[in-house]
């Protein structure tokens, strides 16, 4: 009798982040939504809408400000992206890893594993789609 292949390494438990190698990304996307959230929500919001980023008014316009003039909350707001970064690589095994490597920030992560594994459903949804509409136009060729 053979034994069923885990889907996941940890199972989601609440000390470990769900592992993603590729397979059933919707589960796992869920999974790891939950888990950032229940990190802190700061955390999850970083992967959402991107890292902090501090910034100063000059005059009326808004500029970033440099590093050794950053305070004290804005150095608490801009680590829940490192936080949150680490945790989606940590999550990941090699293909996955590679595939996100060049991404700056967690938000970019999460991006890149969305549109590259949910275009791929579309994909093959539209590829069904014009198959099934070319069976049901088939026709027999005559002689």
């Amino acid at each position: 009798m053979a034994s069923a292949k885990p889907v996941f390494r940890d199972c989601g438990s609440s000390n470990k982040p769900p592992c993603f190698i590729g397979e059933h990304y919707d589960f796992w996307k869920i999974l790891m939504q939950v888990y950032l959230e229940a990190q802190e929500d700061d955390i999850w919001d970083a992967v959402e809408n991107g890292p902090h980023i501090p910034t100063k008014f000059i005059n009326n316009k808004k500029e970033t400000k440099i590093k050794n003039y950053w305070t004290d909350d804005d150095k608490r707001k801009v680590l829940f992206d490192k936080k949150a970064k680490n945790m989606l690589q940590s999550t990941l095994g090699m293909d996955e890893f590679f595939r996100i490597s060049h991404c700056k920030t967690a938000k970019e992560i999460w991006d890149t594993l969305e549109v590259t594994h949910e275009c791929t459903i579309e994909v093959k949804r539209s590829k069904l789609n014009t198959l099934s509409q070319e069976y049901e136009l088939f026709r027999m060729m005559p002689r």
